[in-house]
């Protein structure tokens, strides 16, 4: 049994996504937790500073999710969170000089990169039939094309 119509590459993209999506998650707890612990400071708001990091973190999980199912709509926010994730670990390991934090995030997102971007990934996403060509799956309108030509044959 398949665990999604996606190759291999886009799931454990949607994998790899997921671990700094379930950290920003801890974080935002965490930032909620000590900063009800602590007075109240002018210009601080715990709660909105908490909710930001745990709304997006909900959102980066639902791509990372969208990406293990198989969802193509999930490859675009994917991408995004993979370069985010590679200026996080740009950032710990030059500017803030933490390179034993840096390192391994920044390795994260390029490897998310790189994943999204191969050529069984790029494929399923363009909506390429065996042996065609990009040009090809265009004309044919692609995933779009693809997705057209099913529904019409489920009608019949």
């Amino acid at each position: 049994m398949k665990l999604s119509p996606a190759p291999r590459e886009v799931r454990l993209a949607g994998v790899v996504t997921a671990v700094p999506s379930l950290a920003l998650l801890v974080f935002g707890v965490v930032v909620l937790v000590n900063g009800l612990g602590s007075p109240a400071q002018p210009g601080n708001n715990v709660f909105v500073e908490s909710g930001t990091f745990i709304v997006v973190a909900l959102a980066f999980l639902a791509a990372s999710a969208g990406l293990v199912l198989g969802q193509t709509w999930a490859r675009s926010p994917g991408v995004v969170i993979a370069l985010i994730v590679i200026g996080l670990g740009w950032y710990l390991l030059g500017p803030s000089g933490e390179p034993l934090w840096g390192v391994p995030i920044a390795l994260l997102g390029i490897v998310a990169l790189a994943l999204l971007f191969r050529r069984p990934s790029r494929a399923w996403a363009l909506g390429l039939r065996e042996g065609e060509t990009e040009t090809e799956a265009a004309e044919r309108g692609g995933l779009a094309g693809r997705r057209a030509e099913r529904e019409g044959h489920e009608e019949d």
